[in-house]
Order: C-alpha cells, then structure tokens, then sequence
C-alpha cells in the first residue's frame, strides 16, 4: 500500500521506473538553434496527427516555445545515447554547436534541425499550451513526418538510464 507524499523522493523513485522515449526537440529562434533533450512525449492524436512534449516552464526552451510556434522533435535511436546526454547538459551552447558532428538536416516545415541518426522525426505546430506544475504542455499538431531508420532501436529511459542497443 501507498504511503501519502511528504517530499517528493517517493514519487520520483515510483515514476522512474516508467520506462519513456527519448526525443531532442529543436526549434529555430532567428538565427539562433535551441534544443534539450525531452522524455515528456507522446502521441495524443490520429486525427489530426498530434503529440505533446512537456518543457521545464522557467527553462529558455519553454519561453523560445511560446513565441516560435512550429519545431521539431527527433526520436533518438540506441545508438545516441551521447547526443541525449549532449542535449541534457545544463549550460550547453546551441543546437547547431551539439549537432556539428552528426549528420543532421533542416525540417522544410519547422526549419528546426533533426538529427538524421533517429528512428523518427516529426516537425509540428503548437495549438495549445498548457501550465501543469512545474512544466508547459506544448500541444502541437504534426505537420511532417519521417522515418528516419525503421530497425533502429530507440534510445529508452528507465530508472533514470539510458537503455537500448
């Protein structure tokens, strides 16, 4: 049986152990790239295609996300454990900076970078935002979709570790 929450540590061991995706979103401020690594994802509609990403809302990603509404999304393979981490990192530089040495492309509809190495990527429109908690919801309709490697494996996160490959 549950205990009631005191402090957080308990829901953070018990949410651990759900087992997410990992995906770099990135969108394009100007002539600026930013980019974190999100594992708040998902599918929430068929029709019309749309997902959801959950962003830190003090973090710069968030404010950039709620003035830019069109970005892209990278579903990492098991093989880019070290661009998760690179994308994770607090103080990186920007998006084109942690991408220079993987291939990678720009979305025709985002014009947001995707690393091409992924399983897939999908390039989308914000249609609603969302305050829950501590994070924006950022519901987006996808406007483009790629299958970027269909044998990949993705990149899983569980218990706070990357998985996969």
């Amino acid at each position: 049986m549950g205990r009631p929450l005191n402090d957080l540590t308990g829901y953070t061991e018990a949410i651990s152990g759900f087992a997410t995706g990992v995906v770099v979103l990135t969108v394009r401020d100007g002539r600026d790239d930013l980019g974190a690594t999100v594992t708040s994802f998902m599918s929430v509609s068929l029709e019309p295609p749309m997902v959801l990403a959950g962003v830190t809302s003090t973090s710069y990603l968030a404010e950039v996300l709620a003035r830019r509404e069109r970005w892209a999304a990278t579903v990492l393979s098991a093989g880019q454990r070290a661009l998760a981490g690179r994308f994770a990192a607090a103080g990186r530089p920007g998006a084109r900076l942690l991408l220079a040495s993987e291939p990678h492309h720009r979305g025709p509809c985002s014009d947001a970078l995707i690393a091409d190495g992924g399983v897939a990527a999908v390039e989308c429109e914000t249609r609603q935002r969302i305050e829950a908690g501590d994070h924006t919801l950022f519901v987006a309709e996808v406007l483009a979709a790629e299958h970027l490697g269909r044998r990949r494996e993705p990149l899983i996160r569980v218990n706070r570790r990357y998985v996969g490959g």
